[in-house]
């Protein structure tokens, strides 16, 4: 299978999606009853991969910290109101070990599933949390060693970070896994990377789910790097990333490598081999409304752009339909997805649900579908099949004020998209609270030097300028508030069979 330049990601919650089935069914669903006209659907809409989120085995003891966790129950109460103890399956990064969950059909079922996701072109994504297990994963017993440790008084004095657990050397302290900025998470246990073995193993571990798919997505990647480890646990370990990915690549050449990154080190994790990296950055700065840093972020080198993972939700944030409003919602989009890199959906997101579901549940909430999102993401998705989007060249481009003194042009954002069959495509942004205007010098070269025709893929509205006044001063691009336009040029003997001229 022949991977686009930028290719789309479809994330999906396997458990829920998997419980919504059972109580379809009315019997347990496995990874057997995903249905086929799902994947036809996911397929359709132009995706090209498709991550299936908490496939791993977990265990009795973490899913009863889930269940007793005084705020994580605030936190499943509030977008759950009907919450019962049964939807509470515990956090699928609480991994026991790197098999596919018994209840969802075990190995053999993901094997089937992952034939059948192939047959329709798509590829498969699973997780990989390399900072730490579940409370009671077998090398607890096995290898303790293979966990940080702690002594009595850091258990007295961090009791939120170190647990007492039962291992073959009798009681021992060990540390939970965490971030250095939070508490531990209460669930898991902190694996020692300073230790050689535990890293072997860990390859290992890696090298088999490797196996059983196309890609993995790599959780909180950054925490097993060697600074911020010595920050967190006071070793220094050797680091693990470039070893890891390239023992893999060499079992499995193009094998897909993501990471959830944060704290700028986006880049260094690229350098290390991975394909894609977390674009945090630019969702914060377009969430808060920071016009002139989205630009900014933009402005930043193709080969480090076309290796960012664009999102606007994912399991871990805000649903995008409760963070950005109406209308704000729709620009933050165009930005997003119409940025070189993978473009990372969620479930739900196309929908426009507002419950953020937890990792640790199994069901969510029913939701009403908002219609007018969806259709908006209908048609962003039509948009994204086309060629030039998925493998065509882009460039920022300067937004010049539209007239003399007018400072509406800070509050755009513009690019350029040219295809290898001619296609030309500006794309524009008005993402601000004021309607506005800006003028963008066009770059394309094939373009002639007679009359140039605009077509708006948006408002279906079409124009005709000289092309000098495309180059200078540029075209003027007037927008209302967080409007947007992608604009396709022609010359206008090319374009005049294609796209009437607006009238009036």
């Amino acid at each position: 299978m022949a991977e686009p330049r930028y290719p789309s990601l479809y994330q999906l919650n396997t458990r829920v999606a998997l419980g919504a089935l059972s109580r379809t069914l009315g019997r347990p669903a496995s990874l057997d009853d995903l249905p086929d006209a799902e994947l036809d659907r996911l397929r359709d809409l132009g995706f090209d991969w498709l991550w299936l989120l908490g496939v791993w085995q977990t265990g009795p003891a973490s899913r009863r910290v889930s269940r007793s966790h005084p705020e994580w129950q605030e936190e499943f109460h509030a977008n759950l109101p009907d919450l019962e103890e049964s939807d509470i399956c515990g956090s699928c990064f609480a991994v026991t070990g790197y098999q596919v969950h018994s209840e969802l059909g075990g190995n053999a079922a993901l094997e089937r599933l992952r034939v059948r996701i192939h047959q329709r072109g798509l590829r498969l994504m699973l997780d990989f949390v390399p900072n730490h297990t579940a409370l009671d994963h077998d090398w607890l017993r096995d290898h303790p060693d293979y966990f940080i440790r702690g002594t009595d008084e850091d258990r007295a004095r961090e009791p939120h970070n170190y647990t007492q657990v039962q291992s073959r050397d009798g009681l021992l302290v060990v540390a939970h896994g965490r971030d250095p900025y939070f508490p531990g998470w209460p669930d898991t246990l902190q694996l020692d990377y300073g230790n050689p073995d535990l890293q072997a193993a860990m390859q290992r571990e890696l090298l088999a789910v490797a196996a059983l798919c196309d890609g993995v997505r790599c959780d909180m990647a950054m925490l097993i790097e060697p600074e911020v480890f010595e920050r967190t646990w006071g070793v220094r370990p050797k680091p693990f990333w470039p070893d890891a990915i390239g023992q893999v690549r060499a079992h499995q050449p193009g094998f897909t490598f993501m990471a959830e990154v944060y704290w700028d080190m986006e880049w260094a994790l690229q350098q290390q081999g991975f394909d894609y990296t977390y674009d945090k950055r630019l969702y914060d700065r377009l969430r808060d409304r920071q016009t002139r840093p989205v630009r900014e972020h933009l402005a930043a080198g193709l080969d480090f752009q076309d290796r960012l993972a664009r999102f606007l939700e994912n399991h871990d944030e805000p649903r995008a339909a409760t963070s950005f409003a109406p209308g704000v919602h729709e620009a933050a989009a165009l930005i997003t997805y119409l940025s070189p890199g993978l473009r990372f959906f969620h479930q739900g997101q196309l929908e426009g649900r507002r419950a953020r579901i937890s990792p640790h549940l199994c069901r969510g909430p029913d939701e009403a579908v908002d219609e007018e999102l969806q259709a908006f993401y209908r048609r962003l998705l039509e948009w994204l099949e086309h060629p030039v989007f998925r493998a065509g060249e882009w460039r920022l481009l300067d937004c010049l004020p539209g007239a003399e003194g007018d400072p509406s042009s800070g509050g755009f954002v513009a690019s350029a998209w040219q295809g290898k069959g001619g296609t030309h495509l500006l794309v524009a942004v008005n993402y601000s609270d004021q309607g506005g205007q800006c003028r963008i010098r066009v770059p394309f070269e094939g373009l002639g030097n007679g009359r140039v025709r605009s077509r708006d893929w948006v408002s279906g509205t079409s124009d005709d300028r000289d092309r000098d006044e495309l180059r200078e001063p540029g075209m003027c691009v007037e927008l209302d508030p967080w409007a947007f336009a992608i604009l396709e040029l022609q010359p206008v003997a090319e374009a005049s069979s294609r796209f009437p001229r607006r009238q009036g």
